[in-house]
């Protein structure tokens, strides 16, 4: 068969006219690299081993030429020229890389220059967020290599075949492949109570204080967040924070919000010292960290009128053997929310994403105060989500509709708790 009129197709999508001398080169190349001796003779063999069509692509005339060279027993040469072909792959991965991270630094904004991952939450463009965009190429590969494996397994290969078509025509999108954690979770605080960040890898002890609770609080989402490409919610954080004013201030606190507690020259009252817990709170995790390649935690908190309260935490101990009072919390779950639309106000912040948990009997909202508090700051133009259930077995967060949080076969929890489920 002629092949004067063929075309070969480079990994670039590009064209060139073939040229058997350059196979014949290149095999030569291999057996000069390990002192092997080859004649004419030997060298058509192994060419006459190759089949050749207009079109086929440069990997297609390797892969044959190292089938070749084993068929005809040259071991030596064969391995080399797997070796040559190795490092030119190796050398062509880190020219992309290189192209990418110039293109990254020149592009007009992060999401442009992000070229596996444009969805990326990202707003600013430094090195930070570059060395997380580096290697998202090889979590696709990787995640995607797990997913056909699995496919494969339950499916049949064909199966496998079939999705990673859809997926590279763009038939099908596949959401989070650049990276490898969990994607969402809704956690309870019980361990962090009891054993401070040990339990997830931290060194920090249980909270003793409301100050103490404010800084682990914080240090405890960061650290959930790290092992999470999604958000980390945390349904009881209003519940526990009641709890540590209550053991500071009394368990009537909530009810002179306007008493000074404070002896210090600052003669802060009651009120201030709360909402200065709200600003520590809010504002250290709406920052970005380096876990997070530059952007911030996803944070996710809930709200509850009182039937869905007592009906949830009913039967909840904290660790002295006290129960969560529904007056305190109801009083810090108003307080929170005015406080944080007033804040937002001030300048943005995004997190914690908020939502109101209503129990319904006949269709209507059961408690009426609650109904009337939802109605109040979506008119005063407070932004959250509002979850309404004829039964307390659910919560939502953010973009998940509906947790079970009845059915533990389900859960991705950190411990013991009703609030614990993966997303």
């Amino acid at each position: 068969m002629s092949t004067d009129n063929f075309l070969i197709t480079k990994r670039d999508g590009t064209t060139e006219t073939f040229s058997l001398e350059k196979i014949k080169g290149a095999i030569l190349k291999a057996f000069s690299s390990v002192a092997e001796p080859v004649d004419s003779v030997a060298l058509q063999h192994v060419v006459d081993h190759l089949r050749f069509c207009n079109g086929m692509s440069v990997e297609d005339i390797q892969n044959q030429v190292e089938v070749a060279l084993m068929a005809d027993r040259h071991f030596k040469a064969a391995k080399a020229f797997m070796i040559y072909r190795k490092r030119h792959e190796d050398d062509r991965e880190t020219a992309d890389k290189l192209r990418f991270l110039i293109d990254y630094c020149n592009a007009a904004n992060p999401a442009t220059g992000s070229k596996f991952d444009a969805n990326a939450n990202v707003e600013n463009k430094n090195i930070a967020t570059l060395i997380g965009e580096l290697p998202k190429q090889g979590f696709i590969r990787l995640n995607r290599r797990l997913l056909c494996d699995r496919i494969k397994e339950m499916y049949g290969k064909e199966t496998a075949d079939r999705y990673i078509y859809l997926l590279k025509n763009h038939f099908i999108y596949k959401n989070d492949e650049t990276s490898l954690a969990n994607y969402c979770a809704s956690i309870t605080m019980y361990p962090w109570l009891l054993n401070g960040t040990r339990s997830v890898g931290g060194n920090s002890t249980a909270p003793g204080n409301l100050k103490s609770f404010c800084g682990g609080f914080v240090n405890m989402v960061f650290i959930v967040s790290s092992m999470l490409s999604g958000a980390c919610a945390t349904p009881e954080f209003l519940m526990y924070m009641s709890y540590f004013l209550e053991k500071e201030y009394g368990r009537d606190y909530y009810e002179n919000p306007d008493r000074v507690v404070d002896l210090s020259s600052r003669n802060r009252t009651l009120d201030k010292v709360v909402t200065d817990c709200f600003e520590q709170i809010v504002y250290s995790i709406n920052q970005p960290t380096g876990a997070r390649n530059f952007q911030s935690v996803f944070w996710n908190i809930s709200y509850y009128d009182r039937y869905y309260f007592e009906s949830i935490f009913g039967d909840f101990r904290f660790p002295d053997g006290s129960q969560p009072q529904w007056p305190a919390v109801d009083w810090l779950q108003r307080r929170f929310m005015t406080w944080f639309n007033q804040e937002r106000t001030k300048t943005v912040l995004t997190f914690p994403v908020e939502t109101m948990a209503l129990l319904t009997e006949d269709g209507d909202v059961k408690d009426k105060a609650y109904g009337d508090l939802t109605a109040e700051m979506y008119a005063s133009g407070h932004s959250f989500f509002t979850y309404m259930s004829d039964n307390a077995d659910s919560l939502a967060s953010c973009c998940r509709l509906r947790n079970e949080i009845q059915d533990n076969g389900f859960s991705y929890t950190l411990g013991a708790g009703g609030v614990s489920t993966g997303f």
